[in-house]
């Protein structure tokens, strides 16, 4: 309990944290600060694209074996079943309707690539190494979820789901997905060499160009509780507490049985407790007119993602460690 105490207070005082927190007292505050949207798009673009070579050139190194299968399978599955849980405990802990509460569960099954990003900080910050081919494991997981979704507005006999082609390019040409997967393919061409060419600006930058990015998630968190305080009952409160930590025990549980090491491990435990805020929002608004941002958005950025970047990620990797003995 002292570690996993003493953890957490060194998370909450890191640059990255604090970056967070700036952001959020500021938009709160009803400062003037803003971040240029502009900026805040280049720095997503570099994030992902450093994320995704670097996979690939660890990927390269280690080359593709069964526990790469296994994993990528594994993260396939939490993000299709865990909506299903997410579903049902919405049910039972809301009033929400059937359409806003398949909404809000698609978010839980798919993944927040800068919650994955920071888990991968925390990483490097502990010395603990991780397996390269986790960045496919988290493009892997982006899409399943908004299929389930889908699925259960349908099983309903709702109306509100349109499945057409505008839906399918959403969710298969992401940008996100598209950056993240053509890095990582990059990264495994060129190998450690071709990294080294670029290692000055994709790996020394990358932690303070993460602040600059948290900076600016906070902004937006900020705004969002703001503006959209009056949804947040307590049920849906309790939810986005509950969600994470129920989802980030199976992941854990799914890496436990595969065999991962303990960075790999605390990693599928960190996908499978993040939530979407960018890719699924942008789906639900095609797929799901009828579905409401203000609900599923207040609730992946305004409350599980603060959550996650503050506790959730030393609690996870206590529990990777837990299970691994690392």
């Amino acid at each position: 309990m002292d570690g996993l105490l003493s953890l957490a207070l060194t998370n909450l005082g890191s640059p990255l944290i604090l970056s967070f927190v700036l952001g959020v007292a500021a938009a709160l505050g009803r400062s003037d600060l803003v971040f240029p949207e502009a900026a805040a798009k280049a720095l997503s673009i570099y994030l992902l694209f450093a994320i995704g070579i670097k996979g690939g050139v660890s990927v390269a190194d280690h080359g593709i074996d069964l526990r790469l299968g296994l994993t990528v399978l594994a993260g396939v599955a939490l993000s299709a079943a865990l909506p299903l849980l997410a579903f049902q405990l919405l049910k039972a802990m809301t009033r929400l309707d059937r359409t806003n509460a398949a909404a809000v569960a698609a978010h839980y099954g798919s993944i927040s690539i800068v919650t994955f990003v920071a888990g991968t900080s925390v990483l490097q910050t502990a010395g603990i190494p991780s397996d390269g081919f986790m960045v496919a494991v988290a493009a892997a997981m982006e899409a399943p979820a908004i299929l389930s979704a889908l699925w259960l507005i349908s099983r309903g006999g709702g109306s509100g789901a349109q499945v057409d082609a505008e839906l399918w390019r959403e969710i298969l040409l992401n940008g996100s997905i598209v950056l993240l997967i053509g890095a990582f393919a990059i990264g495994i061409i060129v190998g450690a060499d071709g990294l080294a060419e670029v290692e000055s600006f994709f790996v020394a930058p990358f932690k303070g160009a993460l602040c600059l990015f948290l900076l600016d998630m906070g902004l937006v968190a900020g705004r969002g509780l703001r503006r959209s305080r009056d949804v947040l009952t307590p049920g849906l409160l309790a939810f986005g507490l509950l969600m994470p930590v129920v989802g980030g025990v199976l992941g854990a549980m799914a890496g436990m049985l595969i065999g991962l090491p303990t960075g790999s491990l605390f990693l599928l435990t960190v996908l499978s407790a993040s939530a979407s805020y960018i890719a699924v929002p942008a789906a639900m608004r095609v797929a799901v007119p009828d579905a409401d941002p203000g609900i599923y958005l207040t609730l992946s950025l305004g409350i599980t993602f603060p959550f996650n970047l503050t506790l959730g990620l030393p609690l996870y990797l206590a529990l990777a460690r837990m299970l691994t003995g690392g």
